[in-house]
Formats: C-alpha cells, structure tokens, sequence
C-alpha cells in the first residue's frame, strides 16, 4: 500500500509540474519506505523516467510540447546526468541531504517570489 501511496502522490506531482516528483519520492522513500539515501536518490531517478515518458505523451497530445528545446537541453541533461551519477556513489548520505535541501529551498524560494 505504502508504494502505490507514494507511487500515485509522485507520478501526480510529475503531472502537474512537469517534474517534481523526485522531489517528493526521495523523502517518501527514506521516510516510509526506509531506504538510505543514496538509494532513495537513484531509485527516483528511475521511478521518474516511466513517469516521464506519459506525462510526455499527454503534454505532447496538447500541442506543449516544444521538440527544439527538448533535444538541445537534453545533450546537457544526459551529460549532467552521467557526472551527477557518478558524484552521488562518491558523497556520503549527509551531504546528498543537505546538498539536496538547499535546492529544495532555493526552489520553493524561487516559486514562492
């Protein structure tokens, strides 16, 4: 029950906000689900890419979806992924966290101004 909670808050915060739901699924799974951090970190990774690719087909089917922008992001995205990677199996559970929590702040400052 636990991962269909989780599983439905995330894929509709990925929805809705067009990502996001990495921001909600790492807490959810060190919390309720007690994974470590660096664990928690890369199975959103993968949670998010199934949810991505529909919330994709349903923002394509509406005409939001800009192609041009998406390819020429991605080529950035793909290689800040792979060093990102990298660099998580290399930092230890604390600093992910507070790496992660001052982009979580910066973030909610950004939305609320």
């Amino acid at each position: 029950m636990k991962f269909a909670l989780i599983g439905i808050t995330v894929g509709l915060c990925n929805g809705l906000f067009g990502s996001g739901g990495g921001t909600v699924a790492v807490p959810c799974m060190e919390k309720f689900l007690n994974l470590p951090k660096i664990k928690a970190h890369a199975s959103a990774i993968a949670i998010i890419l199934p949810l991505t690719v529909v919330s994709i087909f349903f923002y394509t089917q509406k005409g939001f979806f800009d192609f041009p922008l998406v390819w020429q992001t991605s080529l950035g995205g793909i290689f800040g992924g792979a060093i990102g990677a990298f660099i998580l199996k290399k930092l230890k559970p604390y600093i992910i966290a507070r790496i992660f929590g001052v982009f979580l702040i910066i973030a909610a400052v950004r939305m609320v101004f």
